[in-house]
């Protein structure tokens, strides 16, 4: 039997994620695994889930330490076949720019590409990350307490340093771009140095060969001149980050902690940021006597104590009816490549909720909403809520919302100039509801009220739609029961 190592890479994590962190690992060194074992723990942007192996053998060597953070393409784990003793993993060669950027040739690139892919479908089957493979082994395992796995070829690293990953030593495949999926930069040596010196890959050209953006490519950016902030300004060199206890040169306080952004809170950003960017969003709100609405649902309540639907259920209802109605606001803005604008409308409706967990703020949403009753979307806004809290919802359940609807009343506030949750082009906030006074048939009264705001973008439609479905969900809350009636 061959003793060559087989070098499994961190597959395509779908949904447009290209990296993941290593949360934990679930083997050690020498550990015997089966086909569809888990071997590690990863956290993506949008969910913690597990990898599973393609292969059975022994683990050879782990590619990485618990908290780094992986590209899509780079080893994972190295398995030596069933009976066959574990191999030294190769060095990769000496060159300045070959240990920082893992310059292949275009013919070694394009066969470490397929064998890439030939590897997400190797072993079982199709290696999806948070699923198993048809067909593997069943068989249990022993999870390992987080901390005691060995990890080859690497030494503690200080505190002051615990961001710089260190690069371990990596068999031949290593290194290779993955057309597709990766931008054009090999080494996560390179793209941590132009994140760390502000420096957008995007706008670099890059010299090695089929364009590959090299080390020495990003040095160059890094010393390009800057244009003064003004004329007088003298040139200064960028001061380096403080470290812990230090003094922050800006607010001449001592730095207490300083927290990567990973994870949920780095997609949440990102996403954040692209909306604020590229949607000229407006904002229209309308308060709401839902004083109806509780009382049926407690109507509703004293005959079906155990299944009745809580009232987000029933707001999600009048939701759902209202982009029936003004389905401009179920859509998506896109540009194409050549400048080309169109906006795209969908047979359907999955409406995302707002749902915080302890790893952040995350929207999942309820496919085919606009199927089900107020009972049925009760019931899977508290499966996926759940499920999202526990860290396992699935990129699917995470990233395919057409509309998003945000309970902040929950928080104790009335509203909310909400950011839209690209690429969506509306959103619909639910302040507390709150006894306030309100005027009925001419008299004066205490009344339960809440608060609805919309924000939506103004460039798939104008202000007398946004009005107009605005409207219609208040008076489906105000006037419940002739609203069912008619869905």
């Amino acid at each position: 039997m061959s003793s060559e190592l087989q070098v499994f890479r961190l597959p395509d994590l779908g949904e447009g994620l290209t990296e993941a962190e290593l949360v934990n690992w679930l083997v050690a060194v020498g550990d015997q695994i089966k086909v569809d074992q888990p071997i590690a723990e990863v956290e993506t942007a949008k969910s913690m889930v597990e990898v599973p192996s393609p292969y059975a053998g022994t683990v050879a060597e782990l590619h990485g330490q618990a908290g780094e953070t992986l590209d899509v393409g780079k080893p994972l784990i190295s398995i030596a076949p069933v009976g066959a003793a574990p191999a030294e993993p190769k060095a990769p060669a000496a060159t300045d720019d070959a240990v920082s950027t893992g310059v292949v040739t275009d013919a070694e690139a394009s066969a470490a590409a397929e064998t890439y892919r030939t590897e997400e479908k190797a072993g079982s089957g199709n290696v999806l990350i948070g699923y198993g493979t048809p067909g593997g082994a069943t068989a249990g395992r022993t999870r390992p307490r987080k901390g005691s796995v060995a990890v080859v070829d690497a030494a503690p690293a200080p505190a002051a340093a615990a961001e710089v990953p260190v690069a371990p030593m990596e068999p031949a495949v290593a290194g290779t771009r993955i057309p597709g999926k990766l931008s054009a930069v090999i080494s996560p040596l390179v793209r941590k140095m132009a994140r760390d010196h502000g420096v957008s890959l995007d706008a670099i050209n890059g010299s090695g060969a089929s364009g590959l953006i090299m080390r020495r490519d990003v040095e160059a950016a890094i010393s390009a001149p800057e244009a003064p902030a003004t004329p007088s300004a003298p040139a200064q060199a960028a001061a380096p980050a403080a470290a812990l206890g230090d003094l922050d040169g800006r607010t001449g306080l001592a730095v207490s902690a300083r927290t990567p952004v990973r994870g949920v809170r780095k997609a949440v950003a990102a996403n954040m940021t692209k909306s604020r960017t590229e949607i000229p969003e407006a904002t229209v709100w309308v308060d709401v006597d839902a004083t109806a609405l509780l009382d049926m649902r407690a109507e509703l309540k004293k005959r079906s104590p155990h299944d009745t639907p809580g009232l987000l259920a029933f707001i999600a209802r009048f939701v759902t009816a209202g982009l029936k109605k003004y389905p401009a606001l179920n859509t998506r803005f896109e540009t194409g490549t050549d400048g080309s604008q169109e906006i795209v409308g969908f047979d359907g409706i999955n409406l995302g909720f707002a749902a915080q967990t302890d790893r952040g703020l995350v929207v999942p949403s309820v496919r085919n909403a606009h199927q089900l009753s107020a009972r049925e979307l009760d019931a899977e806004i508290r499966r996926l809520t759940a499920v999202a809290r526990e860290g396992k919802a699935t990129p699917t359940e995470l990233g395919s919302g057409t509309f998003t609807l945000n309970n902040y009343g929950v928080f104790g506030v009335d509203g909310s100039a909400a950011i839209i949750n690209y690429p969506e082009v509306a959103m619909l906030g639910v302040g507390r509801i709150i006894d306030k006074p309100w005027v009925v048939n001419g008299e004066l009264a205490v009344r339960k009220v809440t608060e609805l705001t919309l924000a939506f973008d103004h460039r798939v439609c104008d202000g007398e739609t946004a009005a107009g479905f605005l409207r219609y969900v208040a008076d489906c809350i105000e006037n419940p029961g002739a609203a069912l009636a008619d869905m």
